[in-house]
């Protein structure tokens, strides 16, 4: 039996780390793409994946997606960010890829986040080996694939659209954060008043990860009030930017 590929996230990482989905059955959401019958959801099962971009939102499972495929596959997985990554990183990678396939080592799954960061260039650089089959090339973006990836590169690979979640699927999300005992808020002693966990869920505007980081900076309080969740979700607004790095960094800035 293969080794897992990635490895669950330290005690001291942020709650929305800890609490991401480690398998489909954990996964909220994007019943459109992961239900029972969808293509999706049977090829990440049978591990028979083609190159494929996520599209959506920040916070809506993009790259939680990539982890659970990387715990399923019994194909080599390489993760990287196209905001810290240039062209000698990828060509160091398809290097690798090349060697892994011709050492009779199987496919590379490469997952590329913020994708639509590569530049026409960049993105050009994969596309023989897409084509050659020596990597399944797996990308999450928040901008619209049709303007901001090569067309050579967006026909060889199938668009997933993922919806911003609904406030009952927060509200989900946060309940099992607070509860969880092996990864959550579970056993802190940790209380949320009623209607605080609603609230959240009614302003995170379809992001789990906003949403579980405000919870994380709520929960320093011991005993959740509707009056420290305003006072969280104030300080949080000033640091929200969907398009810059602010917005995985919000937890940093409330405490």
């Amino acid at each position: 039996e293969l080794e897992p590929q990635v490895t669950d996230p330290p005690r001291d990482a942020p709650l929305a780390d800890r609490m991401r989905p480690r398998t489909l059955e954990e996964f909220v959401g994007q019943e459109k793409i992961l239900g029972p019958s969808r293509l999706l959801r049977g090829a990440i099962e049978s591990d028979d994946l083609r190159s494929l971009i996520f599209w959506g939102p920040p916070g809506t499972g993009k790259t939680t997606l990539a982890t659970i495929i990387a715990r399923r596959t019994k194909s080599h997985f390489i993760s990287f960010s196209a905001v810290l990554s240039g062209i000698k990183e990828i060509k160091e990678v398809m290097k690798e890829a090349s060697a892994t396939r011709l050492a009779g080592g199987g496919r590379t799954i490469l997952f590329v986040d913020e994708i639509h960061r590569f530049n026409k260039a960049q993105q050009d650089a994969f596309l023989p080996y897409v084509e050659k089959g020596e990597i399944i090339l797996v990308g999450a973006t928040t901008e619209n694939p049709s303007f901001e990836l090569n067309s050579a590169l967006l026909s060889r690979s199938k668009v997933y659209v993922l919806e911003m979640l609904d406030e009952q699927e927060i509200l989900a999300i946060l309940r099992r954060a607070l509860l969880d005992t092996e990864r959550g808020l579970g056993g802190r002693g940790v209380t949320a008043d009623e209607g605080c966990l609603e609230e959240i869920a009614r302003r995170a505007c379809g992001d789990a990860r906003f949403a579980l980081n405000c919870l994380e900076g709520a929960a320093a309080a011991g005993r959740i009030t509707l009056e420290v969740v305003l006072d969280v979700l104030s300080r949080a607004a000033l640091y929200y930017d969907k398009s810059g790095e602010e917005h995985f960094n919000i937890i940093s800035a409330l405490h």
